[in-house]
């Protein structure tokens, strides 16, 4: 794989060229299947001609662009790389020497020889943190706990040479919810997700969403980037790992690929909410001052999510539970949505169903009945949900560790032996 940036006028544009073993089918780090649709990708920084940040203050006092000079080397390869990973088997050369501390990354991490070596030496880590602000109930949950970090959020925009084929994804909606925070909030716009053919336009790996924010790190500062992953996506097999505990998941974990090459280009990832689940940070979103920009639906309209989606299902389960109200939805069990709650268990994040289903009145009307019966959970069974794990504290970054763990013990409390027994034995019991 070789890679190249050129900038012009606040764009990044990215090509990308494939070596000959490598082919259109690619595979993300946690193994799924994506095809790639075109070698070409963007990404608009604040500026004179782009996307402004809502406060000066976000720039260090200044509103200048990250523009050729101006951002290390290291940087721009991490970036390229969140956006070519899936498809690159062997190397892969930058259009940029790279420092030698992060060449390392890419071999002991991937076996990825990757150079040029040389150049500039290692980037030192910013002494600003800012958080890759989705507006979800996870990130919004980070945002509260961290106020004085600036947000960054990543707006999609149209591809010039591909079509749109998710015109229901309303991006211009959350970008319009994250600027109403009233928080330093930068917007990224990009194009870098219509590079996928299959399986629908979506990140080629988890971390291109925080590609505008690694551009930025030099012009912000930044010593770090937040994220709302919290216990199920960190710890407990969330999404396509499922009903399994992942000490070692490739895509999060400090020790992991990416977490080792991040922190080698002087940017490590922060996970906040790691130790604490989906329903805690639903709790800690809600109870903010942000509750009204909190946003996890991407079909949905200014007046609010669609209500239809599986995601606005399931989210309305945590939320009825953490409310301690039955669910309001007109989603019914024979929806296709909800086929796979009427199915036995595994599920894809099984504690949140089993904390649903433990707390949501009536359940058994509606179209978690099934699960309900299957699972069995009781309030005592899934009390451990909402404590801290505390192993997700030790791995958060020395310097902003301490303000987080005085919050996990302030608001949640930490896990004693059952529970983190419960986390460590997570789908073999």
């Amino acid at each position: 794989m070789r890679v190249a940036w050129t900038f012009q006028e606040d764009v990044w544009a990215l090509r990308l060229r494939l070596d000959a073993d490598e082919g259109l089918a690619g595979t993300v780090t946690d193994g799924h299947p994506v095809e790639l649709a075109t070698d070409t990708c963007h990404v608009r920084l604040p500026g004179r001609g782009g996307v402004t940040a809502s406060s000066a203050a976000a720039f260090g006092g200044s509103r200048a662009p990250a523009g050729p000079d101006s951002v290390h080397p290291d940087l721009l390869a991490l970036a390229a790389w969140t956006v070519a990973a899936p498809w690159t088997r062997r190397r892969v050369v930058f259009d940029r020497p790279i420092s030698p501390e992060l060449a390392a990354a890419f071999e002991s991490g991937w076996g990825i020889e990757a150079g040029p070596v040389g150049g500039s030496p290692p980037r030192a880590a910013g002494d600003r943190l800012a958080i890759s602000y989705s507006g979800g109930a996870d990130s919004a949950a980070v945002a509260a706990m961290l106020p004085g970090a600036s947000l960054v959020h990543f707006r999609r925009v149209g591809h010039p040479r591909v079509p749109n084929r998710w015109t229901h994804y309303r991006s211009d909606v959350l970008a319009a919810l994250a600027e109403k925070t009233g928080r330093d909030v930068t917007i990224v716009e990009s194009d870098l997700e219509f590079l996928l053919r299959s399986p629908r336009p979506g990140y080629p790996e988890h971390h291109a969403v925080m590609a505008g924010a690694v551009l930025l790190a030099d012009a912000m500062d930044l010593g770090g980037v937040a994220l709302g992953y919290e216990i199920g996506s960190r710890w407990l097999g969330g999404g396509r790992y499922v009903h399994r505990y992942t000490p070692d998941n490739p895509m999060w974990s400090g020790h992991g690929p990416w977490g080792r090459l991040f922190a080698a280009a002087g940017l490590p990832l922060v996970l906040p909410v790691a130790g604490i689940s989906e329903a805690m940070t639903m709790r800690v979103a809600l109870g903010s001052e942000l509750r009204d920009q909190v946003r996890w639906c991407l079909r949905g309209d200014g007046a609010g999510p669609c209500g239809l989606c599986g995601k606005c299902l399931y989210k309305e389960l945590i939320q009825a539970a953490v409310e301690r109200r039955p669910m309001r939805t007109a989603i019914t069990a024979d929806r296709p949505v909800a086929r796979k709650w009427q199915q036995p268990p595994p599920y894809g994040g099984q504690e949140m169903i089993e904390y649903g289903c433990a707390h949501v009145p009536d359940i058994e009307d509606t179209p978690f009945a099934r699960a309900a019966g299957y699972l069995k959970a009781t309030p005592e069974s899934t009390a451990w949900l909402e404590r801290c794990y505390p192993p997700a504290v030790e791995e958060i970054p020395a310097r902003w560790r301490g303000a987080i763990a005085d919050i996990m013990e302030r608001d949640f409390g930490f896990m004693e032996a059952d529970d983190i027994e419960r986390v460590e034995s997570w789908g073999g019991r």
